[in-house]
């Protein structure tokens, strides 16, 4: 019988590892999720009451009033005096992390980094600091780890997943060709996009989920550059990996792998329904995924289909806008709302001219109602208005027979 080793437990810091280098064979870690949480606060609530109840046994643990927080890896504004200066902090911090990773892994060694964030800007940073201290991703698997009742998950866009990414030292120094890089993206990234779409992933996890797969490739490579020798950075490989993830979800979202028809504000407005409901969102998050489908954010606001909520942005449904007067609908997600708005309101006819004037396919606009409806949650006022306009269409083709349905 193979013999049982005691664990051992050590305090320190993640910064400064108290180990010789190559010393381990796997390092597994849950880092801090950027600005989520901080951890420190959290403890002083235990704390006080442990310096207490067992302080005298574990003097060394408790010799400070409360947690040290200084030098907790953490993007905290207020603490690190600023949001800029908190992402730097948090960078700086998080690179030193996995410097040390590397430091005391042994060349085949393997690290296990998990990570969640629902914001595209926390993790660049955290790709941006694995690929600064040398480790590149292997792998990469969504692993179903938060509750969706938790506190932080009502009215905002929260995540259900949290990415198990392993990595392994570079032992090159090779630098990638920014047009091949991009090429074998748009070959790889679809095959594991349709993997974690048969798996059941969906919604932001999906979107989330698609960052290993892009990282797996260029992350092979100490930096990626253009002929030009000018380097492409993370930001825009990752962007790269959004605009392709988010057309391989469109087609499936709309289930017959064509947008002819759909313009770019329809395509933000699924996009947004099916990775954050009715979710609110930060703007720098909103603006990435309007990147994603080469829209206006500003445009979509003066058009009164997102509002600000101080530093989030909501997304606004037929019952949340005012259509007054004659209105022509700039897209085809100011025509569905109109016409969810028209069908509530029990205006026939207006309803009939606007389904008229329609300048995509028909059947192309139910299609849209259609996905739209599937993702909001039971009770919801829009998927009310859009299944009432749905039912609609089906009367319709009952009584005039279609030919394709005979």
């Amino acid at each position: 019988m193979k013999e049982l080793r005691i664990p051992q437990v050590f305090i320190g810091s993640a910064t400064s590892l108290p180990f010789p280098d190559a010393h381990f064979d796997v390092v597994l870690t849950d880092p801090p999720y950027y600005d989520n949480v901080n951890y420190s606060a959290l403890s002083d609530f235990f704390y006080v009451w442990l310096k207490r109840t067992v302080g005298d046994l574990y003097p060394e643990l408790f010799a400070t009033p409360l947690t040290p927080k200084s030098e907790e890896i953490v993007a905290d504004p207020n603490r690190q005096g600023g949001r800029d200066e908190a992402k730097r902090f948090f960078e700086e911090k998080i690179t030193q992390a996995f410097r040390e990773i590397h430091r005391v892994l042994k060349p085949e060694g393997i690290a296990v980094i998990v990570f969640a964030h629902k914001t595209t800007q926390a993790w660049e940073a955290i790709i941006q600091a694995l690929l600064n201290a040398g480790l590149y991703m292997t792998a990469s698997w969504p692993v179903h780890t938060e509750m969706g009742a938790r506190l932080n998950a009502q009215e905002t866009a929260s995540l259900a997943s949290s990415i198990y990414m392993v990595c392994r030292k570079r032992v090159t120094d090779e630098v990638g060709d920014y047009s091949r890089v991009k090429e074998e993206l748009e070959r790889v990234l679809p095959e594991r996009l349709a993997e974690l779409w048969r798996q059941g992933i969906s919604g932001a996890d999906f979107s989330m989920a698609a960052i290993g797969p892009a990282v797996e490739v260029f992350g092979r490579y100490e930096r990626v550059e253009r002929l030009s020798g000018e380097p492409v950075s993370v930001e825009e490989l990752l962007g790269l990996a959004r605009r392709i993830a988010a057309e391989f979800a469109l087609r499936r979202i709309l289930k017959h792998g064509q947008l002819a028809g759909v313009d770019n504000a329809t395509q933000f407005y699924l996009l947004w329904r099916w990775n954050y409901g009715r979710g609110l969102v930060p703007y720098d998050e909103a603006r990435k995924l309007a990147l994603s489908v080469g829209v206006d954010l500003e445009l979509l606001s003066r058009q009164g289909l997102i509002k600000k909520n101080g530093s989030y942005l909501r997304l606004l449904g037929p019952q949340d806008r005012r259509f007054a007067g004659k209105v022509v609908p700039e897209n085809l997600v100011d025509a569905l709302q109109l016409a969810a708005s028209y069908w509530g309101q029990g205006k026939e006819q207006e309803l009939e001219e606007l389904l008229a004037s329609l300048t995509c396919p028909l059947e192309t606009f139910w299609r849209v109602a259609q996905a739209v409806a599937d993702r909001l949650p039971d009770g919801d006022k829009e998927r009310q208005l859009l299944h009432g306009l749905l039912g609609r269409r089906d009367r319709a083709r009952l009584q005039q027979r279609l030919p394709y349905e005979r």
